[in-house]
């Protein structure tokens, strides 16, 4: 209990201080919001009126405040440029970006996992040398998508099996129009991601086979094969997790890029959007919700690591003890 006080203390603590970051990065940029949805031939004055209704006229503190009361009452603000809530179109965004994150995911450890123990079992040099180039290869996200469009994208594919443009204007009403529209950026991202997650498992798997405890499960009776995948897979595990949780929120910035190849109406196009329009208050909140689930996962994978991990416990006894 007193290891998870201390973390959520932690991630209130790093929560605030980044916020107060976002809010005073954001007001030292140049541009004007005001100016810009006041159009180029506005005058000072209607410029000076825009700026007194959005507030943009009073003290950064007062701002601040008055923003940070918002977001604890779920009020992210209203669209300088739009005028509709940001709330609101975070929400209708996120029903493309997660998805599409929780797709790739799936899919980059159904590659990753398998390959890179894969890499490890075998004793074969060619295989090995194929998994390392395959390895290699597939961290370009960029490079496959544009490959995976060329081969299965209708209209211009060769196989023409789902399309490479677009999200159905409907949603989720149509549940297949829209997840066929999600396979490709999610094989783009998720082919990238697993090339990392194969990397990190051939070398924790790598490390564990060196083990004694590997050792001694083959000494029992094991084959090398069985004592990796039982003894060593979960000796890596708690390593394996961090890098996971860690592909996850990488996949975010992943993500942006796949999007606008693909024109998929998410939270990456609206983010670019927005930051070109110069929409401070509708950048400001989303940045913050983009660090905020960050911290939030860093904050999961902390404690899932300290779960897994019985050292970390026993050394956090020890370090009481001493104390």
């Amino acid at each position: 209990m007193r290891f998870v006080a201390k973390r959520l203390l932690l991630f209130v603590a790093a929560l605030t201080g980044l916020s107060i970051l976002v809010f005073l990065a954001l007001r030292v940029l140049p541009g004007d919001v005001a100016a810009v949805m006041a159009g180029t031939n506005a005058t000072a004055a209607r410029i000076a009126a825009l700026r007194m209704e959005m507030g943009l006229d009073r003290p950064l503190p007062v701002q601040y405040a008055d923003w940070l009361g918002g977001l604890l009452h779920g009020d992210l603000g209203v669209s300088a440029i739009s005028g509709k809530s940001v709330a609101l179109q975070v929400g209708v965004r996120s029903a493309v970006t997660f998805p599409l994150i929780a797709l790739s995911l799936a899919i980059a450890l159904l590659i990753g996992l398998p390959l890179g123990c894969a890499a490890v079992i075998t004793r074969n040099r060619r295989w090995r040398g194929l998994l390392h180039v395959i390895a290699i290869i597939g961290g370009a996200a960029l490079w496959s998508g544009l490959l995976l469009i060329l081969l299965f994208s209708r209209g211009s594919g060769l196989l023409g099996l789902f399309p490479s443009q677009g999200f159905p204007n409907d949603g989720w009403a149509s549940p297949g129009r829209a997840l066929a529209s999600l396979v490709l950026p999610a094989l783009a991202t998720g082919i990238t991601a697993g090339a990392g997650i194969m990397r990190y498992t051939r070398a924790a798997l790598g490390d564990a086979a060196q083990s004694q405890a590997v050792s001694m499960a083959m000494a029992c009776g094991m084959t090398r094969r069985q004592a990796l995948l039982r003894v060593g897979l979960r000796l890596s595990l708690p390593q394996l997790v961090s890098v996971i949780g860690l592909t996850f929120a990488q996949m975010i910035t992943g993500v942006m890029v796949v999007e606008n190849l693909f024109a998929l109406p998410g939270l990456g196009a609206m983010l670019v959007t927005d930051v070109g329009n110069r929409d401070l208050i509708a950048v400001q909140s989303e940045l913050f919700l983009l660090t905020a689930f960050f911290l939030l996962l860093g904050l999961a994978v902390d404690m899932a690591h300290h779960a897994l991990d019985p050292r970390l416990k026993n050394a956090s006894t020890d370090l009481q003890e001493v104390l």
